[in-house]
């Protein structure tokens, strides 16, 4: 998915480039202030607006980690309506922490997730909170330099190469592709299973980076529908065969590219009806009846509403959704899989720098 714009918002790109070009020398220069840590703070962002996969890689980070460190991550909790710093609990409201931190509380309680908008007041407040914290991962912190990370993993969607791309308005860019230099390692994501080594290579050589840059490959894996209410026990064999053939689903999503997961599901599905909404959507009671209409229009014998892991969040909190249109919600899961049997290496890698900093 590339989003097309008008060539009049090119002068703008120029504009806004000049503006993040000054931010960035001020502080590669040291005139505006950085901060750095005494503990590992591993930073994972992009340069592109949405749709890279960073809550996926950050939840596949924090839980290879946990296994043998106390884990906290920071994000500023977007669109979240609190303000300050929070640390989110299972019981927290999603408007006070945001969707993805909420998401990520809920799969790992044990890991500390925290939200602030200043990200170094941030961690000053989580290593008085919690000091028994051995590192810290900033969720989407590329762009904010007030921190010097130990170790930044910089994402690019596969179907939107952040070299060929444009600085906002025009194009996605947040900042300049020059900027990569800054990341320690580099996730191609959503990259396709079977993608040759060829192709490898030639993204290798567009991206242009650095010999101490080390550069991945990562492909999604859809996981079996949970179910999205946790009172509901889930349906068996939602997937198999023979029920695919007479279910037909209503797709409700709220990201920024729902299309993999549509064109995953066209395969599997007979009918679908996507409603799509705009990233990080707040839902409303009038969206919800939106969705029970158009569960009721599927013609199928059996009739599912199917959403992604993250947009689950905001819509468990709706507590009028009718029963059978309840029973039959279900959330699709995403795993990350590194292509080139490489997830040994990337994971020791990233283990190997907490250690010799903790």
């Amino acid at each position: 998915m590339r989003t097309r714009r008008s060539i009049f918002l090119y002068p703008f790109s120029l504009i806004y480039g000049l503006i993040t070009a000054v931010r960035n020398f001020l502080y590669n220069a040291g005139i505006l202030q950085s901060h750095k840590f005494r503990l590992p703070v591993i930073c994972i962002g992009n340069l592109t607006v949405g749709g890279t996969g960073k809550t996926p890689h950050t939840e596949y980070l924090a839980g290879m980690l946990r296994k043998n460190f106390n884990v906290a991550i920071l994000s500023r909790g977007y669109k979240r309506k609190s303000h300050g710093f929070k640390i989110a609990a299972l019981n927290s409201p999603v408007t006070d922490i945001g969707d993805e931190p909420m998401h990520i509380c809920r799969k790992y309680p044990d890991i500390t997730v925290a939200v602030d908008r200043n990200r170094v007041h941030g961690v000053n407040k989580l290593l008085k909170e919690k000091p028994g914290t051995n590192v810290i991962i900033l969720d989407d912190g590329f762009q904010h330099r007030r921190i010097i990370p130990g170790l930044t993993i910089l994402l690019s969607d596969f179907e939107r190469p952040m070299a060929k791309d444009h600085l906002l308005p025009y194009g996605n860019l947040r900042e300049s592709i020059k900027n990569i230099k800054r990341a320690d390692i580099i996730i191609i994501t959503k990259s396709p299973s079977d993608i040759s080594s060829v192709q490898q290579e030639l993204i290798s050589g567009e991206v242009n980076k650095a010999p101490w840059q080390n550069l991945y490959f990562t492909s999604v894996i859809y996981k079996d529908p949970t179910p999205v209410f946790d009172d509901i026990n889930a349906e068996p064999d939602v997937f198999s065969l023979s029920q695919r053939e007479e279910s037909g689903i209503v797709l409700v999503t709220g990201i920024a590219n729902p299309d993999p997961l549509l064109d995953y599901l066209q395969k599997s599905f007979r009918e679908i009806i996507h409603l799509s909404f705009g990233d990080h959507h707040q839902f409303t009671l009038k969206d919800i009846e939106k969705i029970q209409s158009a569960w009721t229009t599927l013609k199928t014998s059996r009739r599912y509403v199917f959403t992604t892991e993250k947009d689950a969040v905001r819509l468990r909190e709706f507590t009028n959704i009718a029963g059978p249109v309840r029973s039959a919600f279900y959330f699709i899961p995403i795993v990350i899989h590194f292509l080139n049997d490489d997830k040994d290496k990337f994971d020791n890698l990233i283990v190997e720098y907490v250690r010799k900093n903790k």
